[in-house]
């Protein structure tokens, strides 16, 4: 009996601190479904009381704003060739790290650990420099690159450990059936290694998609992604509540989408190793 109650107050405790969480979030959504007249004089909390104020209008507004919509495309073309490029080579480098011996791997690792350490602020202003002389600032292909280069120690890092998890035994079954370390890598570690890929995905997409800072100084006009227009409509906030209100939703559910897609992975990732 005691232990049912405690966990019907655990439950209780959950639910709230859930509701609480996702409060914030209902106030966005509430905000982006009513007029700017009214979200400029009431609360979104009159919008569970009167429910008719509720309208698309900012949708389609937004929608019909080419700078939004541009700034929307560009955080997709900037965060998808991220994620993908920062998932390929740290696979692809923590399968080296933790199972091919080669001249100085354990002091190369050390190096790309030290990495982690190292603030992304200090190398803003010494990259935005290259950049210029390169031709890549204030472009696409420059803000994927910084991310790049800034989010591969933590996945190598972190998919070097779980690939060492491996039993050594199956590696060499596979190399006495005549498997090359490619075809091993393929068929059998990446398999295995998909719940610590799927949560570094996860992670990676999340941080990129919401970035601002990275965006904000290696962007132009054309290039930027949605935080950092978000960022200069709020300069004008008195008028473009509804074009804010609206587009930080759809800001925000990309993300909320990607990750309950592939929750069930993100678990599998987080819990890997602690129960052998």
């Amino acid at each position: 009996m005691v232990a049912l109650t405690r966990g019907g107050l655990v439950r209780v405790v959950l639910v709230a601190v859930a509701l609480l969480w996702l409060t914030p979030t209902l106030g966005l959504l509430l905000s982006s479904l009513r007029p700017r007249e009214l979200s400029s004089t009431t609360g979104w909390w009159k919008a569970l009381t009167e429910p008719s104020q509720l309208t698309f209008d900012n949708y389609s507004a937004l929608l019909n704003n080419d700078g939004m919509l541009e700034s929307f495309w560009n955080t997709v073309l900037i965060t998808v060739p991220t994620t993908v490029a920062i998932v390929l080579i740290a696979a692809l480098a923590g399968y080296a790290f933790a199972w091919l011996e080669f001249p100085g791997r354990d002091w190369l690792f050390l190096v790309v650990v030290g990495l982690l350490v190292v603030p992304v602020q200090i190398g803003l202003i010494p990259i935005a420099k290259l950049f210029g002389v390169l031709g890549l600032f204030g472009t696409i292909p420059g803000v994927v690159l910084f991310h790049v280069a800034y989010g591969l120690p933590f996945a190598v890092f972190l998919l070097r450990n779980y690939f060492a998890e491996i039993p050594r035994e199956m590696l060499e079954a596979a190399r006495m059936d005549g498997c090359g370390e490619w075809r091993i890598f393929r068929r059998l570690v990446l398999p295995l290694g998909m719940p610590a890929i799927a949560s570094l995905s996860i992670f990676q997409f999340l941080w990129v998609w919401n970035d601002m800072l990275v965006a904000l100084i290696f962007s132009d006009s054309g290039s930027q992604p949605l935080t950092v227009a978000l960022q200069s409509q709020m300069r004008q906030f008195g008028s473009n509540i509804d074009v804010i209100s609206s587009g930080a939703f759809l800001s925000l559910v990309v993300p909320l989408i990607v990750f309950f897609a592939f929750q069930r992975h993100f678990v599998q990732g987080v819990m890997a190793g602690s129960v052998k």
